[in-house]
């Protein structure tokens, strides 16, 4: 049935010369395909139930593929047709190949198609919305062209008993400029709606030809589509849970190796203190003071892993002030191009800041640079974000490098990251990431 969305164009919004456009491509296809379903319906019904009367005879079998692929051929012919009706260009349906080697089982491929049977069906019964439409259409346009024109020859035919009654019922004079008046107004209403009961026609027939056409291979195409949509979202979710394992393994070892042994060596130096207090008090205050600076360190390291988490300076100003303080923070002299933008999502600007602050950590320890480059850009489908240096290169996103954790992130992000590394060139490494 016709949708709403493909009746919208009406004379009230849209140009005159589109909506005359749309009358004369909707008129055309209607009054062409009633013969074009005529000659079908003769030739598909006649083929086929001639193959089926003679299938009991191996005779049958040729005529029945005949009436698949004369079907098929209209169907190839009908498919072009309504594509100006629709807006819009379908694609050429998926038919069943032949398989086997025997020349029998290739030759009946058709026959266990079920897209050639739907050539079929539509070729049988398309006759019933193209003579639906073709009436509709030619009223229409009978009622315009008989009511503007009935002037210019109405006089010239007999008054019948109806033509002379018909004034008395509406209660009108009997005289010829009444009945030019009469014959004007349908006119002027068969032509105001001629658009709608035009364009719902055609319509009407082209929908009803999509469906058994092309429903079938538009079906499979969703299909496709949301099988390809599901497995998107099993590797992102891979992605996430591979990404989060890396992050806590990686605070893990953090943890280990900085703050967890300062507030082991820090619980030792008290114990000492505790024990010196009694015979050296001097040596007490020492160790004393040696563990607050233990402390403080150990306070250090705490906030640089806290800002590795969740980077307060990110949640409050954006992306653009945590990017500052991260190119501040770097041994490696950093040029950054972060224009002002709106704030994003957090999971977005998140992930930005992420690839960011880890390409800058990779930076100082392996590639031996002298200088860095990050520029963030927000494009119309995303943001790009890019860190290119002038190090050894060789970085890499295979699994073992330091990058792969990286890409897991981006990629649970429904990203893309990309790195170009050839050894002594430097690397620059950029990712996409969908807002």
């Amino acid at each position: 049935m016709p949708s709403v969305n493909d009746m919208t164009t009406t004379p009230t919004s849209a140009p005159p010369r589109r909506i005359l456009r749309q009358i004369g491509l909707d008129t055309q296809y209607v009054l062409i395909g009633f013969p074009i379903g005529i000659i079908a319906v003769s030739l598909c019904m006649t083929v086929f139930w001639l193959g089926v009367g003679l299938s009991v005879v191996w005779i049958g079998l040729p005529i029945l593929l005949g009436a698949m692929y004369l079907a098929r051929g209209l169907a190839v012919l009908e498919r072009a047709r309504i594509g100006p009706i629709l807006n819009r260009r379908l694609e050429h349906p998926y038919y069943k190949k032949p398989t086997g080697d025997g020349f029998l089982r290739r030759l009946l491929a058709p026959l266990s198609d079920g897209q050639s049977w739907l050539d079929l069906l539509h070729g049988m019964f398309r006759f019933i919305p193209s003579t639906i439409s073709f009436c509709f259409v030619l009223t229409w346009w009978a009622g315009v062209l008989n009511g503007f024109t009935w002037g210019l020859w109405g006089w010239a035919l007999p008054n019948g008993p109806n033509d002379q009654d018909l004034p008395d019922l509406l209660g009108f004079d009997g005289s010829y400029g009444t009945k030019v008046a009469f014959y004007l107004a349908t006119g002027v209403f068969f032509a105001g709606t001629l658009y709608w009961v035009v364009r719902g026609s055609a319509l009407l027939e082209a929908y009803f030809a999509r469906g058994l056409l092309c429903g079938m291979n538009e079906l499979r195409e969703q299909v496709a589509q949301a099988e390809a949509a599901r497995e998107v979202a099993q590797q992102q979710k891979a992605a996430a849970v591979s990404a989060e394992a890396t992050a806590l393994r990686k605070l893990e070892r953090d943890i280990h190796d900085g703050p967890q042994q300062r507030l082991v060596r820090l619980a030792m130096d008290l114990g000492r203190a505790e024990q010196q207090f009694a015979t050296d008090p001097d040596a007490a205050r020492a160790t004393v003071a040696e563990a607050l600076t233990q402390t403080r360190e150990t306070l250090d390291e705490l906030r640089a892993l806290s800002r590795g988490i969740a980077p307060p300076i990110l949640v409050d100003r954006g992306l653009q002030a945590a990017l500052t303080a991260l190119a501040g923070r770097c041994t490696v002299p950093v040029d950054l191009d972060a224009p002002p933008i709106e704030r994003l999502d957090p999971a977005v600007e998140s992930t930005a800041y992420f690839v960011v602050a880890e390409a800058l950590t990779n930076v100082a320890k392996h590639s031996q640079a002298s200088e860095v480059q990050v520029s963030v850009e927000r494009i119309a489908t995303g943001l790009m974000v890019s860190v290119a240096d002038d190090g050894i290169g060789g970085a890499s996103l295979a699994k073992g490098h330091g990058l792969a954790g990286l890409d897991d992130r981006v990629r649970a992000a429904g990203g893309v990251l990309a790195v170009d590394s050839p050894a002594g060139g430097g690397t620059r490494l950029t990712a996409a990431l969908p807002l």
